[in-house]
């Protein structure tokens, strides 16, 4: 086994959650920083992962509204709309030069926390699993995706995380990394949002609309910098699951907050600085910002 590393998880929701239970599980010292009542919860009860891949587990951990200690390594996984909310509990002081690496959506939180925290070592990562929150300390994952992707500097981190069973993937290009999820996940979740129904619908109702958005997104990938193939992109959906939403999806459905802007807004935002023409996409967007209004 890898050098035991303490972990704090910020924000134990569904990525948090699975990720801070399966590293408990192998003997790491994992606290997560939650409200009062998830984090009394956690302390009292632990965690808590149903997972069709790695079956029934539950592991102890520390809750705690506030990191009071240094550790190895934070893991940031709160949604976007909560992350300026939720670093407030991490304060630079205590973090240190830790090693903190983001599970988000979207890509533009990494220049956020590069200037909150200048002394910790910032790490691309990203992750692909299809997982929610039952409970406070409680996740369902369901089927077997569960890959991360991290950019170079974590490679203890990157130890563990391949010891938990998780499948990782160590890369040297961070705008590939994250642009490789966002040409994923921008179609997928825009367009199971704008059906309010799981892939295989998208894919036998709006087929031409999956494409030219994988294709547009790609487009402005490749305008920063990354390496991103659009036919790709798309043979791997062919091969996904048809029953997969989308946490966009899942949250629009229940009226909670969305991440629309950190995952379609950032796909704009990025085409605008490099001129990349994105119609579709644009249209898809701009008609679930009206629909949340």
């Amino acid at each position: 086994m890898s050098t035991p590393l303490r972990v704090a998880v910020l924000g134990p929701g569904a990525v948090g959650g699975l990720v801070g239970t399966l590293l408990a599980r192998q003997g790491h010292a994992v606290t997560c920083l939650a409200g009062a009542g998830t984090a009394a919860h956690i302390e009292r009860h632990g965690l808590r992962l149903t997972s069709d891949r790695y079956g029934e587990v539950t592991a102890g951990a520390r809750g705690a509204e506030l990191l009071n200690e240094p550790v190895d390594v934070l893991l940031v996984t709160p949604k976007s709309t909560r992350l300026e909310e939720a670093l407030a509990r991490v304060p630079a002081t205590t973090l240190g030069d830790a090693v903190v690496v983001p599970l988000l959506n979207g890509l533009e939180h990494m220049t956020l926390l590069r200037e909150r925290y200048p002394d910790a070592r910032v790490v691309a990562g990203a992750i692909r699993v299809v997982a929610s929150r039952t409970a406070p300390g409680e996740v369902r994952h369901e089927g077997d995706l569960a890959a991360v992707q991290l950019g170079p500097g974590a490679d203890e981190l990157a130890d563990a995380l391949t010891e938990t069973g998780l499948d990782v993937t160590v890369r040297p290009d961070e705008a590939g990394l994250l642009w490789d999820k966002l040409a994923f996940l921008a179609p997928v979740a825009l367009l199971t949002t704008t059906l309010d129904a799981p892939l295989g619908s998208v894919r036998e109702q709006l087929p031409d609309d999956l494409r030219a958005l994988v294709e547009e997104v790609a487009a402005v990938a490749r305008a920063e910098g990354a390496q991103a193939d659009a036919a790709a992109t798309l043979a791997f959906m062919a091969t996904v699951p048809a029953g997969m939403t989308s946490s966009l999806q899942r949250d629009t459905a229940a009226g909670h907050e969305t991440e629309l802007d950190a995952i379609g807004g950032a796909v704009l935002r990025a085409a605008e600085r490099h001129g990349v023409d994105v119609p579709v996409t644009t249209r898809v967007v701009e008609h679930l910002r009206a629909r949340d209004v």
